[in-house]
């Protein structure tokens, strides 16, 4: 069927290069939703990855975060600025460190966190996860085994 094989004879192989076009326009869908689920409770992208991260990582420092979320440093430290005046994330300082700080979510900013959560986990919910289970373990199996290719292309990183 010509629909369950992306419009190609079937039999013949998939293109790679059409697979990963599919692959990005799909990222871009899904993130356009995202960003708009998340504006309507007042959060951004990137103000959502960083918080909801450190509902993962309590007390993580900017660079750990930089690393983490595969931005700069001085990207994560302007945000934490901006969430730091929003009063979504404090600083507090390591002992033995004059130079980083441990960053922790205050209250407002777990309840913003876990609000954010929700969103993603609906959303996911009525996207993927209204796939067969199947599909999503193919699905995973697949993306982990590019992402390594990836990696070692880049060095391991």
């Amino acid at each position: 069927m010509a629909a369950e094989t992306g419009g190609r004879p079937e039999g013949a192989e998939p293109d790679p290069t059409r697979v990963w076009l599919r692959f990005v326009r799909l990222q871009q869908r899904l993130t356009t939703a995202m960003s708009a689920r998340l504006r309507a409770i007042g959060l951004s992208i990137p103000q959502f990855d960083l918080i909801s991260t450190l509902t993962e990582r309590e007390g993580a420092t900017q660079q750990e975060l930089a690393e983490r979320l595969y931005v700069t440093k001085g990207n994560v430290s302007g945000l934490v600025d901006r969430l730091v005046e929003a009063g979504l994330v404090e600083r507090r300082a390591i002992p033995g460190d004059r130079r980083s700080h441990a960053l922790h979510l205050t209250p407002k900013g777990q309840a913003l966190a876990q609000a954010g959560l929700k969103v993603q986990a609906d959303y996911v919910a009525r996207t993927l996860g209204r796939l067969p289970g199947a599909d999503v373990a193919e699905l995973e199996r697949i993306v982990l085994a590019w992402r390594a290719e990836a990696r070692a292309l880049e060095g391991g990183s």
